[in-house]
C-alpha cells in the first residue's frame, strides 16, 4: 500500500512512521524544506515525541518512509492520502481554512482514480462533505464516490505519546460513501494495532460512525466535554477559594462516586486542541450557551490567578514577579494557547515587573516569545506557577531569593519546601499555606 501523509508536524510525522512500521510505503509531503531534509536524514525535526527518533531510524534507512515538498512526486502513486494539515481559528472563533485549502488543491491537482483521501485534522461538522469533497472534485475533474473516496477520521492523540495513544483509543471513521467506509476501515486496520480494552462497550479497533458528520462531531464533542468539565471545576475552585474550602478535597470526595468525573481546576487550558475545538463547535452551533460560558470561564483563569496573587501579596506595582512555566503543559515544549500569555499580560497590567522561567526553554527562546527571561539567583517578590513541569515538584524557596508569595496554578509545589512564604493553590483557602 502506498500512503501519502500531508503535513509532517507533531501528529503527521508520527503517523507516517506508524504506517511505515506497519508495512506501508509512505511519502511525507510538507511545505517546509527543513522538515523534509530532516526526515530524509532520519532526524526528528522537533523534540519530545516518545519513540519517534527510533522509528525514523528504523523506517527511513529501510526505504519505507521518505519526504518531499513536491505534490506531483507524491500524490499520483498514492492509494491513500492522509491529511494532517493545521486548521487555525481566529480570535472570534472563525476557522481559517487557508492551509488546508492549499493542501486540498495540491492533492486534487494530482489525484488519480481509486484513491482514498482521509482527513484527520479536526473540523467543523459538515466540512468534509461540503468543502473538501467539492474542492477535490473541482481540482481533479473526478467524482467523489465513483472515481475517488473521501473519509474523515479524527486524530485522538496527545503530543509526546502519539504511538501509545494510537493503540489505546478506537479509531473513528466516517466516509461519504459505502465504498469509502470500506476503504477507510481496511486502511486503518492494516496500519494500526490496538490494545485490548475490556472497559469499552465493544472491541477496541476501527469504529465506523456511519457518516463523516458523525465522526467530525465526535471529535468536537469529546474535546468540548473536557473544556466544559474543566470550566465547571474552575467555577468550583473560584468559589471554594473565597469560602474557606479546599476544592481538591471536594473533588476527590465527589469522584469517589461512580457518576461524578469532575476534572482538575487550574490556571489555564492550553494546547492546540481544548481551547480551539469548542470554538469550532460554536461555529456550527452558536446558540450553545454552555459551551460559550465554559470557554469564557477557562479563558479568564490566568487573570483570576493574578487577582489571587494581588489579594495575598498586596499592590503589584513595581513588584518583581516570575512566572514559572511558558509551556502549556508539563514536559511538552509547546506554547500554543499557553496560560503564560494571559498571566504575563495580567501582571503587566497591574504594573508588575514580570520575568518568565521554563526548564525547557532557553533565555533566547523566551525572549523570542516576547518575555523577559528570568535569571537563576535573581531576587523576586512573588511567583506564579503556570506549567506543571516535574522539576517544580522539587523546587524550594531558595530557588527564588526574597520570594514572599506564590500562587500555585497547577498544585504541583511541595509547600513544606516553602516554609517562610505564603503558597496558595487555585481553589484552596486563601488564608492557608496549601
Amino acid at each position: 500500500m502506498n500512503v501519502v501523509v500531508v503535513g509532517l508536524g507533531k501528529i503527521g510525522l508520527p503517523l507516517a512512521v506508524q504506517y511505515a512500521r506497519s508495512g506501508a510505503n509512505v511519502i511525507g509531503l510538507d511545505v517546509a524544506p527543513a522538515v523534509v531534509e530532516s526526515v530524509n536524514a532520519a532526524i526528528e525535526p522537533f523534540p519530545g515525541e516518545h519513540d519517534l527518533a527510533a522509528g525514523l531510524g528504523e523506517v527511513v534507512p529501510a526505504g519505507r518512509l521518505r519526504a518531499t515538498i513536491d505534490a506531483s512526486d507524491a500524490i499520483p502513486s498514492a492509494d491513500v492520502v492522509v491529511v494532517v494539515v493545521p486548521l487555525f481559528v481566529g480570535q472570534d472563533g472563525t476557522p481559517d481554512f487557508g492551509w488546508m485549502d492549499s493542501a486540498t488543491d495540491a492533492i486534487a491537482a494530482h489525484l488519480r482514480p481509486g484513491t482514498l483521501v482521509a482527513y484527520e485534522t479536526t473540523l467543523p461538522v459538515g466540512t468534509t462533505r461540503d468543502r473538501w469533497a467539492p474542492r477535490l472534485e473541482a481540482g481533479s475533474g473526478l467524482v467523489e464516490g465513483r472515481d475517488f473516496h473521501v473519509a474523515f477520521s479524527p486524530e485522538r492523540v496527545l503530543t509526546g505519546r502519539v504511538f501509545a495513544d494510537l493503540r489505546r483509543y478506537p479509531k473513528l471513521i466516517g466516509a461519504l460513501s459505502a465504498r469509502g467506509s470500506e476503504l477507510a476501515r481496511g486502511f486503518y486496520e492494516s496500519v494500526l494495532q490496538f490494545d485490548e480494552r475490556p472497559d469499552l462497550p465493544r472491541p477496541n479497533g476501527v469504529w465506523d460512525l456511519g457518516t463523516a458528520e458523525a465522526a467530525e462531531m465526535a471529535k468536537l464533542a469529546e474535546t468540548t466535554y473536557r473544556d466544559v468539565n474543566i470550566a465547571l471545576a474552575n467555577e468550583f475552585a473560584v468559589f471554594a477559594g473565597t469560602s474557606g474550602i479546599d476544592v481538591a478535597k471536594v473533588i476527590e470526595a465527589c469522584n469517589s462516586q461512580p457518576y461524578s468525573h469532575i476534572h482538575q481546576p487550574g490556571i489555564a487550558v492550553g494546547g492546540h486542541c481544548i481551547p480551539v475545538y469548542p470554538q469550532l463547535y460554536l461555529w456550527n452551533d452558536p446558540d450553545a450557551t454552555v459551551v460559550r460560558a465554559a470557554r469564557s470561564r477557562n479563558a479568564a483563569m490566568p487573570a483570576h490567578a493574578v487577582d489571587l496573587l494581588e489579594r495575598l501579596h498586596g499592590d503589584l506595582r513595581g513588584q518583581r514577579v516570575v512566572v514559572l512555566g511558558a509551556a502549556y503543559r508539563g514536559g511538552v515544549k509547546e506554547t500554543a494557547f499557553s496560560g503564560v500569555f494571559g498571566t504575563v499580560e495580567a501582571l503587566r497590567s497591574r504594573g508588575a515587573l514580570v520575568t518568565v522561567s521554563d526548564p525547557m526553554y532557553s533565555a533566547e527562546e523566551l525572549e523570542q516569545l516576547g518575555f523577559t527571561a528570568a535569571r537563576a539567583g535573581d531576587p523576586v517578590d512573588a511567583a506564579v506557577v503556570q506549567a506543571d513541569h516535574a522539576e517544580y515538584a522539587q523546587a524550594h524557596e531558595g530557588d527564588l531569593p526574597g520570594v514572599r508569595t506564590v500562587v500555585d496554578g497547577r498544585r504541583i509545589l511541595d509547600a513544606s519546601r516553602w516554609p517562610t512564604c505564603t503558597v496558595v493553590a487555585i481553589g484552596a483557602p486563601a488564608e492557608c499555606n496549601m
